[in-house]
């Protein structure tokens, strides 16, 4: 009851005390064809920018920031199989999270954080449950899942899949890409190795499929939100679709939700964080993304890096960006990913003083476009 009192309040969790709150709705971001963009605004400890790109037929991708008395909460959510995942992961992670905190007296650990995710992995696991008789795909549905909670001095870090947040630390006059948190890809000699020693009894627990390595043969990532099918052996059959049925029986959950997550003491020179999903990282190196994030204005930096990562897709292809952007979504899938983005700038003195009485957020990108 406590929990539920916490997630329906959420106006209490800000107060009204603070100098401004930020309630994110579609009238607050721009739109450029299938680009949608907020070009900067601040939180507690200094300024952001958010960009999502679609691709897909329906946007497979979520992101959102929160900010208030605890800090500032980032996350990224790359769905695939389909967006009901991603949607819900946005629409509960952070209520978990939020009221995770509370019960510790405000305190922000590692354990809080990943008790959220594993809250947020069961009650979509009750969700298949009540529609497997009337909608049994939603048990191939999952997500990645990156976060990242600013809180007094500390960042912290959880990653489910692949996509990646990378820090731009400057030193000197110029400015060092630092990737802070682990993937999990199948692609990947050392998730390879780490499935493989999890299911020692499994020859094909990785196999390469069409050049590409895959769990089971079937997904590149190996941590996820969702995807019962792959942990839970009363998904795995009919009448979901072949291609996900195994051929042996499931003894134990192939796919995790337990999130790798790091503890980042912020130094001096750390300047800005770049969440993202996979689809950024297919076209741009971790050195490329921060010299444009260094290089360039603030505003408007998160809608520079996807169009930045278009530019490189499409040259890929020897065609120009002005003719990618004519291509609809679902087609557009054929040369990129959905793409989000979201740049947090640190401003060290608010860090410093460890004070949250600032701006208060609260934006997640639109459904779809």
């Amino acid at each position: 009851m406590f929990k539920k009192l916490i997630n329906c309040c959420s106006v209490c969790w800000f107060g009204h005390d603070h100098k401004e709150t930020v309630v994110g709705v579609n009238g607050d971001f721009g739109k450029d064809g299938l680009l949608w963009f907020h070009d900067v605004g601040k939180h507690v400890y200094g300024e952001y920018s958010m960009a999502v790109v679609q691709a897909n037929q329906v946007l497979e991708d979520q992101s959102q920031i929160e900010s208030g008395p605890f800090g500032t909460f980032v996350g990224v959510y790359d769905g695939h199989g389909g967006p009901d995942v991603a949607r819900y992961v946005c629409d509960h992670l952070f209520r978990h999270f939020q009221a995770n905190i509370t019960e510790n007296h405000g305190i922000v650990t590692p354990e809080t954080i990943k008790r959220a995710f594993l809250e947020t992995e069961n009650g979509f696991t009750s969700l298949v449950a009540k529609m497997w008789n009337v909608r049994p795909s939603i048990a191939t549905v999952g997500s990645c899942c990156l976060v990242g909670v600013v809180y007094h001095q500390t960042l912290f870090v959880a990653n489910l899949g692949d996509s990646r947040v990378v820090l731009g630390r400057k030193i000197g006059g110029s400015v060092t890409a630092i990737q802070l948190s682990k993937e999990h890809n199948a692609n990947l000699d050392n998730i390879r190795r780490e499935l493989r020693d999890l299911h020692p009894h499994d020859p094909q627990i990785v196999v390469m499929k069409h050049g590409v390595w895959r769990v089971k043969g079937i997904i590149q990532v190996s941590k996820s939100i969702g995807d019962a099918y792959m942990k839970h052996a009363r998904y795995n059959k009919e009448p979901i679709a072949a291609k996900f049925r195994l051929p042996e029986p499931m003894v134990m959950p192939i796919l995790s939700a337990v999130p790798s997550v790091i503890s980042h003491p912020i130094q001096p020179g750390d300047s800005f964080l770049i969440f993202a999903s996979d689809g950024l990282w297919e076209h741009l190196s971790n050195e490329e993304a921060v010299d444009i994030v260094h290089r360039n204005p603030r505003a408007g930096i998160a809608k520079r890096l996807v169009k930045a990562a278009l530019q490189e897709a499409a040259k890929k292809r020897e065609m120009r960006y002005s003719d990618l952007r004519k291509i609809d979504k679902h087609v557009r899938r054929h040369f990129h990913d959905d793409i989000s983005v979201i740049v947090l700038f640190l401003n060290h003195d608010l860090i410093s003083k460890g004070s949250t009485n600032g701006h208060n957020v609260s934006l997640r990108s639109a459904l779809e476009h």
